[in-house]
């Protein structure tokens, strides 16, 4: 072999290597969930729901021939330890893609650091201040606060009811929620007649109650928080004996949330996504397939309940799969495109439309209205 060969060969050699070492590098998928703490209640079926399908996707080969790994911390439902998580998450860990912020102020706290870092961050949060105004780097799955005190203003309207008390959980995405429903009551026809706080670490709220049900000519009760606070407002709601309609967020869109209410969630009505009940959805309905999927997969693993908010973080891997798969890299601007280029995807929250000005990409369609009969979600016709 002459000289100008050998070089070609070793040349030759040598990309190959490089290419059989990138195949061999995983895509860093950083994620930071309140897997404990106050919010535990949405953070951790959040983390098993992207251990069991990156551990899927993997079996399959995994993304561009080359396997997902999960770098994951625990904030402990504290929004300043999300903030360190995920300065080493981006220093340290050099992830491809951040996925995670299960609390709104969690979110909020990471934020700055991935727009300056210029990485892809799929949120897990609620309240519409995630996306709005548009953060170049940031999208979310959940649907918004606003479009459930938009949903639920609807169903209230179809009932005739007018006069509302709110009763909101001084939590970010409570407080949002607050904010938003005050924006779209009037669009809707509603008054709010009253409006009360609780701390998400409240064990009773009786007295915030109390002061609602005194209150003349309400006609319902509408709950903006999330985790345990809601159940416990559920309960103190029966004790009174309060027989006003009453409507929970989409924050308790969970079967944690009929455990921990019990009886007194009956005639509880909220706005939620699909996933909630799968049996239950026409057969032609283009998520049915999907939600089911999810939920035996999850129950077969978890020997456990799915939930809205496992539903968010499985939404936020498989959007990220697609757009790496766009991409055809891990670049960071390319995949960060592709994302906001997703269009038609269908998934457990409803099918996703993003554009350059919509970071969410859902709209009330996405979200069904059930009422708690029998001890069981129903979907409201």
């Amino acid at each position: 072999m002459n000289l100008t060969l050998k070089k070609l060969a070793a040349g030759a050699a040598l990309a190959l290597g490089a290419v059989a070492a990138l195949a061999a590098t995983p895509i860093k998928i950083g994620s930071v969930l309140s897997v404990t703490g106050p919010a535990a209640f949405l953070g951790d079926p959040e983390l098993k729901t992207l251990q069991l399908y990156i551990e899927d996707i993997n079996k399959k080969g995994g993304v561009l021939g080359r396997p997902l790994e999960l770098v994951h911390y625990d904030d402990g439902s504290d929004a300043n330890k999300a903030n360190g998580f995920a300065k080493r998450l981006i220093d340290d860990d050099k992830v491809d893609l951040l996925i995670g912020g299960t609390t709104t102020g969690a979110t909020m706290s990471m934020v700055p650091l991935v727009q300056k870092a210029e990485l892809p961050f799929i949120s897990l949060a609620g309240a519409v201040v995630v996306i709005e105004p548009v953060k170049k780097w940031v999208f979310k799955t959940p649907h918004t606060d606003r479009m459930a005190a938009e949903k639920v203003f609807e169903d209230m309207k179809k009932r005739g009811l007018t006069k509302v008390a709110l009763l909101s959980e001084t939590s970010g995405f409570g407080q949002s929620g607050k904010k938003e429903t005050e924006a779209v009551a009037g669009k809707y026809g509603v008054t709010l007649v009253a409006s009360e706080t609780y701390g998400p670490k409240d064990t009773d709220i009786s007295p915030q109650l109390t002061k609602i049900k005194n209150v003349a000519g309400v006609q319902a009760v509408f709950v903006f928080g999330l985790g345990q606070g809601p159940a416990i407002v559920t309960k103190n709601y029966r004790q009174l004996g309060i027989s006003l309609p009453l409507y929970q967020s989409h924050g308790v869109a969970s079967d944690d949330f009929l455990k921990l209410a019990g009886a007194a969630a009956e005639g509880v009505r909220l706005p939620s996504p699909a996933q909630l009940i799968p049996e239950k959805l026409p057969a032609n309905d283009p998520q049915k397939p999907l939600v089911t999927a999810y939920d035996k997969a999850y129950k077969e693993r978890f020997k456990d309940d799915v939930s809205s908010f496992g539903g968010y973080a499985h939404d936020a891997l498989q959007i990220a799969v697609h757009a790496i798969k766009q991409a055809g890299s891990t670049d960071k601007a390319k995949v960060r495109d592709a994302i906001e280029a997703t269009k038609g995807f269908v998934a457990t929250s409803g099918t996703y439309n993003l554009s350059a000005t919509d970071h969410l990409g859902l709209d009330l369609s996405a979200f069904r209205m059930l009422e708690v009969k029998g001890g069981n979600w129903t979907l409201v016709p």
